[in-house]
């Protein structure tokens, strides 16, 4: 019986959760590899480091921007393909592929016209009139631009890929352009010279290939799906179902570049600590990504997961993917935070191995923002889990509220009144666990209040349900 049922239904869901979660963690640390690649390698090319470094950390809020645009419309992508080939209706799953291939046109033109005619006023709008940094900003940002066809279709076809339990394939498609980057990034930047112009064509070809590996893989193995270019016609139903589900996870990713932005524009107001602060924060941030790619990849687990034993009313699995979702997430954090700390400096004088007297400076403040925002990782996770469950369970406007909480709503208040004190250059990072931590109180408080009452609602799972879990424990996944 358990042979001919959905392993979600009946296997250990802590097995599950960790089957499912880690290539997820894989593939969503795997897309901070390009911005920390091009930063480590830009900031040591020479005498214009640090300004090549400020222009990437003002490029990034736009790259992370155009990672969540595409993510949040993956996520719809891949519910309503999962849910159509579930059904057996295999001309609306065949649709839904063709709408999108179409929206992932539609993102580009946007993102291909803002390349070329908003890339200099959005970079200078942070710059503080170095024009040096606008210059290198606005050739690296226009690059990332005009051909983001390439991340924008690989978070498509990676969708159509996972959604069809082919998720190896995604991984490898992923790695292929990573390693990609790496190599270019390199020859680019130091035997060619090419500056930060360098590490945006690098950036952008490593794009390209992950692009190109997961269409080749989506091709020859989806053979349940027939990629007739009739489906590529927009749908209206279509584009509102992939929508329903993907815009809330679009606006969650997008408060990342809102917050990049908005505490670039505080720190921009330090005075002559300006460029230190902002290229401190870039750094930073660029290596947090992990982290917090780690908690969304686990995250996208408990949602598939959780979703799905609710859906059969399975009350004990469903509290047990509440409990080992969160759990889990806590542990990889608890991981994650002890080699942060103990790897700290390290980590810095990747990105300092100049000998400039800045590049120490960026070296010891990077150091420090590693060792006080480490404190607030496990908070950070235990909100992400809660905002997968509280997905999971149909709820659309708390796991944004959460996210508002913690990106924005809590973190410009503080860095604005950590500027100031004696030291804001290093007191500012207070802000972020200060954030996070507010924020895992209201999470525990919204978790308390909606999903567990939600859960318990749940009749008891029948004898029959009993027995195909036995005393089945964790198991988790969803998109």
């Amino acid at each position: 019986m358990q042979e001919k049922q959905n392993k979600m239904s009946y296997k250990p869901i802590n097995t599950l959760i960790w089957q499912m979660g880690l290539p997820m963690i894989i593939s969503m640390t795997l897309q901070a590899v390009y911005n920390i690649v091009d930063t480590a390698f830009v900031i040591n090319m020479g005498e214009n480091g640090l300004a090549a470094n400020l222009a990437l950390t003002y490029a990034f809020p736009i790259q992370l921007l155009i990672i969540a645009i595409g993510v949040g419309t993956g996520v719809g992508l891949n519910a309503l393909l999962s849910k159509s080939l579930g059904e057996k209706n295999f001309v609306k799953a065949d649709k839904t592929v063709g709408n999108g291939i179409f929206l992932g046109i539609c993102i580009y033109v946007v993102f291909l016209i803002f390349g070329l005619f908003g890339s200099r006023y959005f970079i200078a709008m942070q710059a503080q009139g170095d024009e040096q940094v606008i210059e290198m900003g606005t050739e690296y940002l226009t690059i990332c631009c005009c051909c983001s066809f390439g991340a924008i279709g690989f978070t498509i076809y990676e969708r159509f890929l996972q959604s069809t339990g082919k998720t190896l394939y995604s991984t490898i498609a992923q790695i292929s352009g990573a390693a990609v980057n790496i190599v270019l990034d390199w020859a680019f930047i130091y035997p060619l010279g090419w500056g930060v112009a360098g590490a945006a064509w690098a950036t952008v070809i490593g794009q390209t290939v992950s692009l190109a590996a997961a269409m080749i893989f989506h091709y020859v193995t989806n053979k349940e799906l027939h990629n007739g270019v009739k489906n590529i016609a927009p749908s209206g139903k279509i584009i509102k179902e992939i929508y329903r589900i993907g815009l809330s996870a679009a606006a969650m990713q997008g408060l990342l570049s809102v917050m990049m932005l908005g505490v670039n524009l505080i720190l921009g107001k330090f005075g002559q600590n300006a460029a230190l602060a902002q290229g401190s924060f870039g750094v930073y941030y660029k290596i947090m990504q992990f982290a917090m790619f780690a908690c969304f990849g686990l995250s996208n687990t408990i949602i598939s997961v959780l979703s799905y034993n609710y859906g059969m009313k399975n009350g004990l699995r469903s509290k047990q993917c509440v409990k080992w979702g969160i759990v889990n997430t806590l542990i990889v954090c608890a991981v994650l935070t002890i080699l942060f700390e103990s790897l700290a400096s390290p980590l810095a004088k990747l990105f300092g191995l100049a000998v400039g007297e800045n590049d120490r400076q960026i070296t010891e403040v990077v150091t420090t923002a590693i060792r006080i925002c480490g404190a607030g990782y496990m908070l950070m996770g235990l909100s992400i889990a809660v905002q997968g469950v509280l997905q999971a369970l149909g709820y659309a406007l708390y796991p944004l509220l959460i996210s508002a909480l913690r990106l924005a709503a809590f973190v410009f208040p503080a860095v604005w009144l950590f500027s100031y004190t004696s030291d804001p250059v290093r007191c500012f990072w207070w802000s972020f666990p200060i954030a996070e931590l507010l924020t895992a109180v209201i999470s525990v408080a919204l978790l308390c209040k909606t999903a567990l009452t939600k859960i318990n609602l749940l009749n008891a799972p029948s004898d029959h349900t009993n027995a195909i879990c036995g005393a089945s424990t964790p198991s988790a996944n969803n998109t």
